[in-house]
């Protein structure tokens, strides 16, 4: 097995995506309860962007292995663990340590991936399509014939959200920039343009009594915003503070402010709900419970693949050894999907 040689690329401080470093070294070993898994597809998500610059919430400290999330077949397992698993095709959320040729995972942690998926189609839905099914059924617990307003509806996650909320027969409006408009109407989106319209005014004149949820990854100002769209009974979810990645001072502090909204606006009596949404909530106190959810969501997932309820957007596919390239390209605004890196 460790004829096959590791590489892994090393994320050593705050670099540019050129900054980053390829790595070579020995197959890990599966110890008791682990498998490794010989990674087939690896992805870049907004949270290595906000890593290279040391503005992830709780990333490792420098250097280590970036990779939010993989796909691969199962190589070798360890003991108590079963033996049909390998050889299996497997998806796993890792948070770092994806970007590797190879990974040493939890089998707990694993989840199937049907016969018929590719591993680069199965790898978008992992960590985005989990993170838009518990936003939208979990947290939002929408139902047929409510609106929403989903920010950055082009992005890795929005897209998903939508065509999971048109599944379930609710209305969406979406910020995304004027470019994708016509492809957002074609797919039964109401766009907004974020760069140039007053996102709040339009979303009102769209929906004069208020949205049902919005879904708000900017932060800042905007999720300001957004509490102020909700209908009476609506939901805000907020999963990220994009609007800080460039930021320098505290990573924490711009979490902390919005939990601290959070807080208070849940406590106001004025009937509607706030939450920050972590897809790793729950998974320090309650791990096998945690286990359990996600392996049921990103099963529902896989399912609404299968059946075309969702598409597996793949802005590009690029070997491991291109990383920043393809780091350089999920930054740059430019592509609608995930970019997808290939060991």
């Amino acid at each position: 097995m460790n004829a096959e040689g590791l590489v892994e690329v090393v994320l050593p401080g705050k670099v540019a995506p050129e900054g980053l470093q390829i790595r070579h070294g020995a197959v890990p070993a599966a110890g008791p309860g682990q498998v490794v898994i010989r990674v087939e597809a690896t992805g870049v998500s907004f949270a290595e962007q906000q890593m290279r610059r040391g503005r992830y919430y709780d990333q490792p400290p420098f250097p280590f292995v970036p990779g939010y999330d993989l796909v691969g077949t199962v190589l070798a397992t360890g003991e108590g663990v079963r033996p049909g698993l390998a050889g299996t095709r497997v998806a796993a959320m890792v948070k770092t340590g994806g970007w590797a040729s190879h990974a040493r995972v939890d089998a707990a942690d694993t989840v199937a991936v049907p016969d018929g998926i590719g591993a680069a189609e199965a790898e978008t839905l992992v960590v985005n399509g989990v993170t838009a099914w518990q936003m939208l059924h979990r947290k939002a617990r929408v139902r047929a014939g409510q609106t929403i307003l989903v920010h950055g509806v082009n992005g890795g996650v929005g897209s998903v959200l939508a065509e999971f909320a048109h599944v379930a027969g609710v209305k969406v409006i979406g910020t995304a920039s004027a470019r994708h408009h016509d492809a957002l109407r074609e797919r039964g989106i109401v766009p907004v343009d974020h760069r140039t319209e007053d996102v709040a005014a339009r979303v009102r004149v769209l929906a004069p009594g208020g949205v049902d949820a919005v879904f708000d990854h900017v932060g800042g100002r905007s999720v300001i915003d957004s509490w102020h769209l909700l209908a009476p009974g609506g939901t805000l979810v907020s999963y990220g503070t994009a609007s800080t990645r460039d930021d320098e001072g505290s990573k924490q502090w711009p979490v902390i402010r919005l939990l601290g909204r959070v807080w208070l606006w849940n406590a106001l009596p004025n009937g509607r709900r706030a939450c920050f949404y972590n897809v790793w909530a729950g998974r320090a106190l309650a791990k096998d419970r945690f286990r359990a959810r996600l392996r049921a969501d990103l099963t529902e997932v896989f399912g609404a693949l299968q059946r075309g309820d969702v598409t597996a957007r793949i802005a590009a596919q690029l070997p491991l050894t291109r990383a920043a390239e393809a780091l350089r390209l999920a930054e740059s605004g430019t592509v609608a999907g995930k970019v997808v890196l290939t060991p």
